[in-house]
């Protein structure tokens, strides 16, 4: 009798713990790479997947005089140039600070970004300079500093405002509580002057420090005719402070309470709108850093390591496995799998041949080839991208209804104050005029009408929030509101981005993973993860061999095998003879279909756009129900097209996951990426997906329609609010504890009206 055949060992992989038969360390070629980096660098297992996820670190720059700014020389003999600008608090701010460059003898072009903060300027440089411009926003209360400098520092200090007024707001209140309790109880008047003096000791640091920003814009906007909201909250502020320290003198009630309450209630708001602001900025760095530091450069008969910047056009470079291309350029020699993901943003290696064209940025998957550059420096694919990034993110911000509204409020609140202190003035003297037009300036502080727009969109952003959909701030969730076209990526965005296994047998599987684990090929991995998906021993294959674009070849179970592209995913073979296919694909989201109907249903037009073939783009969107598609669109064609729609009076949505999205996403009136995607595209972006699915799109777009009607309901009731206590206070029936209550009442409104977002939403 024979013998029985031993079945092979089977083991675990050391790095990932999957299971496989033979006596191999690791189960792939993928595990083997990442155990032996992890071993080499010495880096703490436990801390590795936050160290994977988090931004590089980078050296910090100290920032700069004026004299660092780069100009760049115009056609017309002008010059242009880029600043940042710190200290900018509100949208009002960016507008005066625009009006005072725009204003300068010399300048004839000035664009204020609120979102980066970044200003640029076109001027004659025969009439001004650069430094002269800076002095002139230097002179209104801003900080103009070189685009390159730290821009942490504004949002820790508005942080600490708040901070000090949240603690002294917190105590004057205990205070005035103990004060309003004696007006009943009776109250000794020592005791009584003790409170006061506390409430006015800890209302002075509210007044002084913490309403800076508000009274600051105020003075500002006045110096240039512009009539913001800081104007009647600093003048609250000030009445409201002045009126206190009378108070406190003369043993009187003070609406110190309300002064402290109103500034802890508006820096809230401030705080809330700047969440996000200055990100948009980093994408066209973080675009630069997919690109190498250095090339190798061929120099004769041998290769020397220079800066990418020392590149010039026709050098020749090679690029081996898992380098990338340093310069836009053909290749001269060689083959090799590069992934492309740059352009197309698919992530499986496409094979490159002598003649065929790569760009920087690419990577070398397997092989090695020399391309001769075309273009380096500035003149690169990638930096064409980035500077279009940041022409995007310098887009000024819209006007909110509230800058509108504004300047016809503050003037309205001066007259109704003159109105009740000339119109008591005459029936009771002087005496009787002061209390009730204090009265009317302080009720009138437009803590609600300022308040309704941060607390709504805060509201909002938490609804969309809370379904899996990131936005960054609240001009971005506002523009959701009037979007009609819905342009989305296909790779990794309406589909899972990587290619899967749909259909095999187990036994093909099996010898196919014998030397698909030996290859960090996606369909490799696919393969691979496939096996382990079924509980299958990944198989043992010797004499290994990988040949680009072509295939593996090698040893499984003493059997000569061959894995092979084939028609709808690969083949394995021996010699001639099919042993199996497997077939792969990149399949839609599971909810992609459904998330498509309903954006459909809520009016909107939705499309795809991607740099894929024609027939896979067609396939998945008749998939997933989308009407219309293209295939084979480059990035810069992307945003053509977006910019196209745009023209045509269309508000455009554009979700992607590569970095090839870079361009469209911030070309789009709302970007949006996917949270697995690349990290320039998050940057670029407005916001992200946060799970594995495109529904939270459709969540967004309803949460921004919610917040819209709460805006205006909160104006409505701000404006009601308002006119009730003026007309009641410029009577005379509004005294300090009056207002104490007024006014948390008047907050009170606007919350409610803010919180009506997450029941509408949970309603539908």
């Amino acid at each position: 009798m024979s013998a029985v055949p031993a079945m092979p060992a089977v083991a675990q992989c050391r790095h990932c713990g999957a299971r496989m038969e033979g006596d191999d360390p690791y189960c792939c070629a993928g595990c083997a790479m990442a155990a032996e980096i992890i071993a080499g660098a010495g880096v703490d297992l436990v801390d590795l997947e936050s160290r994977r996820l988090a931004f590089a670190p980078r050296p910090g720059e100290a920032a700069g005089n004026l004299s660092q700014v780069e100009v760049t020389s115009l056609p017309n003999g002008l010059l242009a140039c880029a600043l940042r600008i710190d200290g900018l608090q509100c949208a009002s701010c960016t507008f005066v600070a625009e009006r005072v460059i725009a204003a300068t003898p010399g300048v004839s072009e000035a664009i204020v970004s609120y979102g980066t903060g970044r200003a640029r300027v076109v001027f004659d440089p025969t009439k001004t300079s650069v430094e002269a411009i800076g002095a002139r926003v230097a002179a209104v209360g801003y900080k103009p500093v070189p685009v390159t400098s730290s821009v942490d520092a504004v949002d820790r200090e508005l942080l600490v405002r708040l901070g000090i007024a949240a603690f002294c707001s917190s105590n004057i209140m205990l205070s005035s509580a103990a004060v309003y309790a004696g007006w009943f109880d009776g109250m000794e008047l020592g005791f009584a002057a003790l409170l006061h003096w506390t409430s006015l000791v800890l209302a002075t640091p509210v007044a002084l420090f913490s309403a800076e920003p508000f009274v600051g814009g105020a003075i500002r906007s006045l110096k240039h005719r512009v009539l913001g909201m800081d104007v009647p909250i600093a003048l609250g502020v000030v009445v409201m402070y002045v009126h206190g320290v009378w108070a406190t003198l003369h043993h009187e009630a003070s609406y110190l309470d309300s002064l402290a309450m109103l500034v802890t209630l508006l820096l809230i708001g401030r705080v809330l709108e700047a969440r996000g602001r200055r990100h948009a900025r980093e994408a066209a760095e973080a675009l630069a850093d997919a690109l190498p530091r250095h090339a190798r450069r061929v120099s004769g008969s041998t290769v020397v390591t220079v800066p990418v910047e020392d590149l010039r056009v026709d050098d020749r470079v090679e690029v081996g496995l898992g380098e990338e291309v340093p310069a836009d350029g053909i290749v001269e020699w060689g083959r090799a799998s590069v992934r492309m993901a740059l352009v197309t943003g698919e992530s499986e290696p496409i094979l490159v041949l002598p003649g065929d064209r790569v760009v920087a940025g690419a990577m070398v998957a397997e092989g090695t080839v020399r391309v001769r550059a075309e273009a380096t420096g500035g003149s690169r694919l990638i930096d064409r991208m980035a500077e279009e990034l940041r022409a995007a993110a310098d887009r000024p911000a819209a006007r909110t209804p509230i800058d509108t509204i504004a300047p016809w409020f503050v003037g309205a609140t001066l007259l109704a104050a003159l109105a009740t202190f000339f119109g008591h003035l005459a029936f009771g003297g002087l005496a009787a005029a002061i209390p009730p037009t204090v009265a009317v300036l302080v009720v009138a502080c437009p803590c609600a009408l300022a308040l309704a727009q941060p607390l709504a969109i805060a509201s909002g952003l938490g609804a969309a929030a809370r379904r899996g959909l990131l936005v960054r701030s609240g001009d971005a969730l506002l523009a959701l509101a009037d979007i009609d076209v819905v342009a989305l990526d296909k790779t990794g965005t309406v589909t899972l981005g990587v290619p899967r296994v749909t259909t095999a047998t187990d036994e093909v599987v099996r010898l196919a993973s014998g030397l698909a684990r030996h290859s960090v090929h996606p369909v490799s991995r696919a393969i691979v993860e496939e096996a382990a998906r079924r509980g299958l021993p990944l198989a043992e294959g010797n004499d290994v061999v990988e040949v680009p674009g072509t295939g593996l070849t090698g040893v499984v179970d003493r059997r000569a095998l061959a894995l092979r592209r084939g028609l709808t995913g690969v083949a394995i073979v021996e010699g001639d003879l099919l042993v199996g296919e497997i077939a792969l694909a990149d399949a839609p989201r599971p909810d992609a279909a459904s998330a498509v109907a309903a954006l459909t249903g809520l009016g909107m037009r939705v499309e795809i756009l991607s740099g894929d073939r024609l027939d896979a783009v067609a396939r998945v969107a008749e998939a997933t129900g989308v009407a219309s598609s293209q295939g084979a669109v480059g990035p810069e064609a992307k945003a053509a097209i977006i910019r196209g729609w745009q023209a045509n009076g269309a508000r455009v949505l554009f979700v992607g996951d590569g970095l090839n999205d870079g361009l469209a996403l911030a070309a789009a009136d709302v970007g949006i990426a996917m949270a697995t995607g690349a990290r320039s595209s998050l940057l670029a972006a407005d916001g992200l997906v946060s799970t594995e699915a495109i529904g939270p799109l459709v969540a967004g777009l309803r949460a921004a329609a919610f917040t819209r009607r709460a805006i205006r309901s909160n104006i409505v009731r701000s404006l009601m609010y308002n006119i009730c206590a003026v007309t009641a206070a410029a009577f005379g029936f509004v005294n300090p504890l009056v207002a104490a209550i007024l006014m948390p009442l008047s907050s009170t409104l606007v919350v409610l009206g803010a919180t009506s977002i997450e029941r509408r939403m949970r309603a539908k």
